[in-house]
């Protein structure tokens, strides 16, 4: 049986809300709505925390594997915190706001938030946005692993091409003589191809 996903929370500063306030009780329903939907949808809520320069640590101490931020659109201390604690180990973030004001969306999904989700938070729909949130940020994901793949694989021939270049001017080879050459050396030293043609252009440039 798959274990339930490890959610944490991200709040606002509290003490940027004026008790008493439409604001204050808005965002404190909001909140209530929030646990119960993450509760009765069978997801492990391991921590609410605030926004605040611990995040990073704190997200790898809990192992979340989700972050939703409950705050108004405009908390942009809040949204850098948890950017800047997600950027170097990614997790989807999904967003809860009241504001109905969307002129902050696109800066948020530029940030790097998953799914931003404005007003009318019913419990039962929480598990449907988280749902299609996780499936979105894994694909995002994959996405990205294949423009790195590529990107590598493009530098590693470029760096290929140029060991190539430079066996067919100093030594009079053709292309596939010169590419036999490398794939032999690489062999021979139990390296991979691009290993043995940057070792070569290194040596190349050492010795003018």
């Amino acid at each position: 049986m798959q274990e339930p996903l490890r959610i944490v929370v991200i709040i606002s500063d509290p003490a940027l809300v004026i008790e008493g306030d439409e604001q204050a009780q808005a965002l404190e329903d909001r909140s209530r709505l929030l646990r119960i939907g993450l509760l009765e949808a069978g997801y492990n809520l391991v921590a609410t925390l605030p926004a605040d320069v611990f995040l990073t640590e704190r997200l790898a101490q809990l192992q979340a594997d989700m972050v939703i931020v409950d705050a108004e659109s405009d908390a942009r201390d809040a949204l850098e915190h948890v950017v800047m604690a997600t950027r170097d180990e990614r997790r989807p973030i999904v967003m809860f706001t009241n504001d109905s004001d969307t002129q902050h969306v696109s800066e948020a999904m530029a940030a790097g938030v998953t799914a931003y989700i404005v007003a009318g938070l019913a419990p039962e729909r929480i598990h449907p946005i988280l749902t299609v949130a996780m499936a979105r940020f894994k694909h995002e994901q994959a996405l990205l692993a294949e423009l790195d793949s590529a990107r590598i694989e493009l530098n590693e021939r470029k760096v290929i091409d140029r060991a190539k270049g430079l066996l067919m001017q100093r030594q009079g080879l053709s292309e596939q003589e010169a590419y036999a050459r490398l794939r032999k050396a690489a062999m021979n030293k139990g390296m991979k191809l691009t290993e043995i043609a940057q070792q070569m252009l290194d040596m190349a440039e050492l010795l003018g």
